[in-house]
């Protein structure tokens, strides 16, 4: 008997193919692959390009993009909202259309988040070659541009021949939908092979549902983890971001309620539980609170819950100085859970916890180490308020001052995305985060430019949400391009755009290490031929308008309270342009030390300085063995 078939092209297949993909966790199934952004060349045009016009919106909602990094990002928001259950799919041309995918794929790696990239590739025939932008390589005739992505994917396949799309397929969709192993995949697709017509199996277009494994710990690994935490005078619990793609904020909760352990979270992780709860110390390691790395330091027995422990974590590993300090690590990966010699309970985060807390019945901490951390809890939330709140409407804002007149207009639902600059520093030590998913950092690639695209991705995931995208002036001038997508699809995502001339953050850095602020600020040239003349009169607000954003602008707190309150209560997308007062610094310093080497040798005096105080501070590292 005779298979039935269908003859499609190789890219009609594929979007046929990933219009029936779903993920299912407890009970609950959606799209896996849930729409495509795409910008279109020579390389996908006529194969992909065409394969979305004829499926039509209903079967693959398309989403035009300015920029292809920047519909990665977008893709990445739109997945990390729906806890990594959906994704979406984006396709470009050759060449550097495909090139400007590697750090949008970077970005979705490091931080275990789906996304399916379909760059075009040369001709697998070669009869035409080389090919407009095809990179010729005199001894790897195979090689593309497109093996840049390799190393930044977490499954890879050139398709060159019609029948390898079903295989390659079914192994994207398997790694995409695992929590352990998603990431970036990449299906490279040669465009003479995308419009190839090839006799499909039906089957091969049948709906597939993904199950989302809720894996439980192993019984000897659980009996070893409880055993550590009855044994312990001073746990702490480091939540990471696996508390959120699990959904194990509740479970979180109810271990912390039934033992009294106190929680830190990574920048992931903030927000697993509410920030008046009284066990939540806040942030955790370099941009910690005073009271989280407190406590860690003198921690014997470190809980991490879904997390990586990056060098910001851990300090640069001088975080954790008890001598005698171990950890448990509770984590969907293997990989992760073996970290810092850890106990391992490889398992979801929710089924950990939970199994955590009936086998600790009966068992709570000491009142007296309750009572210190507590304590300590309040004096830093005395700090948060200090720095938060202005004494004077008529005053100009400090950058912490404009995070404090956002939190007094947003409501739980909202979220508020941020990446890179000196913002992270200060909302990971200062903001309260009121729900799940508020709290939107990528800090794992620390992205410039990820903040609006994934503003687009957030409210295509909530509609109806409100989403602030938090920017700095650098981190704006590398990507606004977005925001024509925003005002297009009617997506008011509203961007905080604060005026620092240069980058904080890195300028902060530069001073510290010995470099004294060089190549960090937006200025002229002076008479010595550094940028240290005045400030460079570029109006990014007009910019932000040009683009088709409203725009509010912010001169001291009582506008820019009354500007964000403005733009919370609009339907389009709006800029909150607000220049910030740079000379008073009210953020809290830095609580623990990061490692950025210094140089070993200078001639200048602020670099020998610093390297006498980099010599001190990595005294203190350690391997935790």
């Amino acid at each position: 008997m005779s298979t039935p078939t269908r003859r499609l092209t190789v890219a009609q297949a594929l979007v046929r193919f990933l219009s029936a993909q779903y993920t299912e966790r407890d009970g609950v199934r959606q799209r896996l692959i849930a729409g495509t952004w795409g910008i279109f060349g020579h390389g996908n045009v006529a194969g992909l390009g065409q394969a979305l016009l004829e499926a039509g919106e209903d079967t693959m909602p398309f989403h035009q993009g300015r920029n292809e990094q920047a519909m990665v990002h977008a893709a990445v928001g739109y997945a990390r909202q729906l806890d990594r259950l959906s994704a979406q799919a984006v396709t470009t041309s050759i060449g550097p259309g495909a090139t400007n995918l590697v750090t949008g794929a970077a970005l979705a790696t490091i931080n275990r988040l789906p996304v399916l990239l379909l760059p075009g590739d040369y001709f697998a025939t070669r009869v035409a070659d080389p090919l407009l932008q095809q990179l010729e390589h005199p001894v790897e005739a195979d090689l593309s541009v497109n093996d840049t992505l390799r190393p930044v994917s977490r499954y890879f396949d050139r398709v060159t021949r019609p029948e390898a799309l079903i295989p390659s397929a079914l192994n994207a969709m398997r790694v995409l939908a695992d929590p352990v192993e998603t990431g970036a995949v990449t299906l490279a697709l040669p465009q003479d092979v995308q419009a190839e017509a090839y006799d499909w199996p039906e089957e091969f277009f049948a709906e597939r549902v993904w199950h989302v494994r809720r894996p439980a710990p192993d019984p000897r690994e659980l009996a070893e983890a409880v055993a550590a935490i009855r044994g312990a005078e001073r746990p702490l619990i480091v939540a990471g971001g696996g508390v959120h793609h699990s959904r194990a904020e509740d479970a979180l909760k109810a271990l912390v309620d039934a033992t009294g352990i106190p929680v830190a979270s990574t920048q992931a992780g903030k927000g697993s539980l509410r920030h008046d709860h009284p066990a939540d110390l806040g942030g955790i390691g370099h941009t910690g609170t005073a009271v989280s790395d407190g406590i860690a330091r003198t921690a014997d027995l470190v809980i991490g819950v879904g997390t990586r422990y990056t060098d910001f974590t851990t300090a640069s590993n001088t975080l954790f100085q008890r001598p005698d300090v171990r950890f448990v690590n509770l984590n969907i990966a293997a990989f992760d859970a073996h970290k810092l010699a850890a106990r391992t309970l490889v398992c979801d985060a929710r089924a950990g916890l939970t199994a955590l807390t009936e086998a600790l019945a009966g068992h709570r901490v000491n009142s007296v180490y309750e009572e210190e951390y507590r304590a300590g809890k309040e004096r830093w939330e005395q700090v948060v308020e200090a720095a938060l709140t202005a004494a004077d409407d008529s005053a100009v804002p400090t950058q912490t001052q404009v995070l404090g007149a956002l939190d007094a207009v947003v409501g739980d639902e909202d979220v508020v995305i941020n990446a890179a600059g000196s913002l992270p520093g200060d909302l990971h030590k200062l903001w309260r985060a009121r729900s799940r998913r508020q709290y939107h950092l990528e800090y794992g690639y620390s992205c410039m430019g990820y903040e609006i695209p994934a503003g687009i991705g957030v409210q295509q995931a909530a509609p109806n949400t409100p989403v602030w995208s938090l920017v700095g002036d650098g981190t704006y001038l590398m990507m606004p391009t977005e925001i024509v997508t925003a005002v297009q699809e009617g997506l008011p995502v509203n961007l905080v755009l604060i005026q620092n001339h240069g980058y904080a953050s890195i300028g902060g850095l530069s001073e510290s290490v010995g470099g004294e602020r060089f190549g960090t600020a937006y200025r002229y040239r002076a008479a010595d031929g550094t940028f240290s003349g005045a400030p460079l009169p570029v109006d990014l607000a007009a910019n932000a308008g040009s683009l088709g954003m409203d725009v509010l602008r912010a001169k001291t707190v009582g506008e820019l309270r009354e500007a964000l309150a403005a733009a919370r209560a609009s339907d389009r997308p709006t800029c909150v342009y607000v220049e910030t007062d740079t000379a008073t610094p009210t953020a809290p310093p830095a609580e623990t030390w990061w490692d950025v080497p210094v140089a070993a040798t200078a001639s200048r005096e602020a670099a020998v300085r610093a390297r006498e105080e980099y010599d001190r501070q990595v005294a203190d590292q350690r391997r935790h063995l």
